[in-house]
C-alpha cells in the first residue's frame, strides 16, 4: 500500500531537502503532494525581526524598503518553486503531484491531508525566530489542526524545527 506525505514549503526543495524526504519514506512506496503558497501571508514586522534575529540585515532593510513582491510576483515564484520542486523529486524517482496555495497555506495542508488520507505532514521552511519561537508556524498549527505527525524541517538541512 502506498502513503501520502504531504509537504509544504515555502521555496523551492533542494538536494538535501529530497534525501530528508527520502529518509521518511524508507522503503515504503510513497507519493507526495507538494503544495508551495503563492500569498505565505507574512506580516512586515515578524519578517524584519526575523531577518534581524538572523543578523540579515540586508533583507531587513529591503523589507522596510518596500522590497516586497506583488501579488503577481507572488504567484510566479509559488509556480517557479513548485516545478522546481517536483523536478527534483522526480529525478530521485519518488512519486509527487503539487498545487500552488492560496492565501491559507495552512488551511490547504489539512484539507490535502484530510482528502488524500496523509500518513504524514513535513513542513520545511526557512528559520522563523519568533514563529518558532511562540510556536505559531505552520507545522505547530497544522499540527493543531490534524492527527496526523508534522515534521518541520528547515530549508537545506537536517534540522528539525520546534513543532
Amino acid at each position: 500500500m502506498t502513503s501520502t506525505i504531504v509537504v509544504l514549503t515555502e521555496e523551492s526543495l533542494g538536494s538535501r531537502d529530497v534525501e530528508n524526504l527520502l529518509a521518511l519514506a524508507g522503503e515504503n512506496p510513497t507519493h507526495y503532494e507538494v503544495l508551495v503558497p503563492a500569498d505565505p501571508g507574512r506580516n512586515l514586522l515578524v519578517d524584519v525581526l526575523d531577518n534581524l534575529s538572523l543578523l540579515d540585515f540586508a533583507e531587513a532593510f529591503r523589507n522596510l524598503t518596500g522590497g516586497r513582491p506583488s501579488k503577481a510576483e507572488e504567484v510566479k515564484e509559488a509556480v517557479t518553486s513548485l516545478a522546481d520542486s517536483l523536478e527534483q523529486l522526480s529525478a530521485a524517482g519518488l512519486d509527487a503531484t503539487g498545487t500552488v496555495t492560496g492565501e491559507d497555506p495552512v488551511a490547504a495542508v489539512v484539507e490535502t491531508a484530510k482528502r488524500t488520507n496523509a500518513d504524514q505532514v513535513v513542513v520545511i521552511t526557512t528559520p522563523h525566530a519568533i514563529e518558532d519561537t511562540f510556536g505559531t508556524d505552520w507545522a505547530n498549527e497544522a499540527q493543531d489542526r490534524l492527527g496526523v505527525p508534522v515534521l518541520h524541517l528547515y530549508s537545506g538541512s537536517g534540522f528539525i524545527g520546534d513543532s
